[in-house]
Formats: structure tokens, sequence, C-alpha cells
């Protein structure tokens, strides 16, 4: 079934959980339509004066896509800076070369379609804090804690041996 999310029906609330200068705005009436996509997320989003989009961050198992629907914001990329406007398409790969932030550098509020893939999982990674993001457990870790597959399974034959001995007790 189409469901048609008008234009002047749009709802924007701010984004629970967010601190200053990350404080994002989603129209809600594809909740309130009860629009509940299976790999296909979206979201139209308003991004005040002054405001970044989320921390600068990549996908591993996402693609993401943009679409400037008013207003402008400064893309930020592995790339530079540069500055998007009204109709503009901009596509994230997946990976370190997808890395993005958004800044409103103007006066009015910069509003856009956000287009994700979703595969049931994702892991973002944010290279200015170092952090890693697992969805949808919404578990978050940082990176330089990172160690060998093996770590900690050295004394494996103890652990079996530990075992055993409850079994004949």
């Amino acid at each position: 079934m189409a469901t048609i999310l008008r234009s002047d029906q749009r709802e924007f609330r701010e984004e629970p959980n967010k601190i200053d200068n990350f404080r994002i705005f989603s129209d809600i009436s594809r909740i309130k339509n009860g629009i509940n996509p299976q790999y296909l997320n979206f979201d139209v989003r308003q991004l005040n004066s002054g405001q970044y989009s989320a921390p600068y961050h990549f996908h591993r198992y996402a693609e993401e896509l943009f679409m400037i629907i008013s207003g402008s914001a400064t893309l930020r990329t592995p790339a530079g800076l540069e500055v998007i406007s009204r109709g503009d398409l901009v596509f994230f790969e997946t990976g370190e070369t997808g890395a993005h932030q958004l800044h409103n550098h103007t006066a009015e509020p910069c509003v856009y379609l956000d287009i994700r893939t979703y595969i049931g999982y994702d892991v973002c990674e944010y290279p200015d804090s170092n952090k890693l993001f697992i969805a949808p457990t919404y578990e978050i870790f940082k990176k330089d804690s990172m160690v060998n597959y093996f770590e900690g399974e050295e004394n494996i034959q103890e652990k079996w041996t530990q075992i055993e001995n409850k079994k004949k007790k």
C-alpha cells in the first residue's frame, strides 16, 4: 500500500537524548502513519542554525543518501568541507570513505531527506572520539580496547579441567 507523507503535514520533533550542538529534529509523520520499513529506513530531518547532524561517523553495513529539500549546510567528509544546498543529493558508501557530518552554517533551517539501508544490524565508527556503535543493541565501545581474537583464551585446558572436576563432585 502506498502512503503519502504530505509536506504540509510534517511535524518536526527534537530527537531525544541529544546534547548541545547536536540538536536535530525529525519529522514524526512516518511513525504517525505506521510506516515501519524493513530494509530502507528514512527520515526527514531539520537541522537548525549552528547545529551538527551527528558526530562525524561512517557505517560499516549501511549506505546512506541525503537529499537537501531546503536551505543549505556544510558537509564534512574525508575530502574536507563542502557546502551543499537545496536539490543536492549526497551518497555515502560503507566504510571510512563514506564518513560524514553536516553543520548548518546558515541562519535558516536546513531540511533534508536521510535515506539509509538497514539489513538488521550495523556498526558505526566515530573517528573523532574513537568509538564503535553497534545497532540494533545500542552498545557503544571505545575502539582502543580492541583485542586479539584469542586474548583470554590461552588457558582453555584449565577451563575444561574445572568443568570436568565439577562434574565428578
